[in-house]
């Protein structure tokens, strides 16, 4: 029992560090993703706009998703760091894309037009799932 207190007592304040690192780098890219996106989702959601909620869930997920797997392999604070920065530019380039295709995603977004609102998603959450498996490497080690 003394071996798994030591472990605790030596790995929980690690943890700590790490994830709240990790949430730090997630509610920092998410604010500006909202502050640099032209539509003000979050007084759009307020007003009921569900494509806006979906748009901006979008965002968070795609931004969480490769810091999550970022966190689960990194050998340094740094590169999580690093990484979530890649992790914002890519969703922020992602978002131009798909607003290119789709023409004016933002007053797509602002009409509450679901369908547009969908394939942003579906394009932020594939872009981060990618970003997401080039980061892991499941034989890095912190130690």
């Amino acid at each position: 029992m003394s071996a798994a207190l030591q472990s605790f007592q030596h790995g929980f304040p690690v943890y700590l560090l790490w994830t709240t690192t990790a949430a730090v780098m997630l509610l920092l890219s998410s604010t500006i993703y909202v502050l640099l996106t032209p539509w003000k989702e979050l007084a759009l959601v307020r007003d009921g706009n569900g494509s806006a909620g979906l748009a901006l869930a979008g965002a968070v997920l795609g931004l969480a998703i490769p810091i999550a797997s970022c966190l689960a392999s990194s050998v340094a604070l740094i590169d999580l760091v690093i990484w979530g920065v890649v992790a914002l530019l890519l969703q922020l380039l992602t978002y131009r894309v798909i607003d290119m295709i789709l023409n004016d995603i933002p007053s797509r977004v602002k009409n509450d037009e679901a369908g547009a609102a969908i394939v942003l998603i579906a394009a932020k959450i594939s872009v981060a799932l990618l970003l997401a498996a080039g980061l892991w490497d499941p034989e890095l080690r912190r130690y």
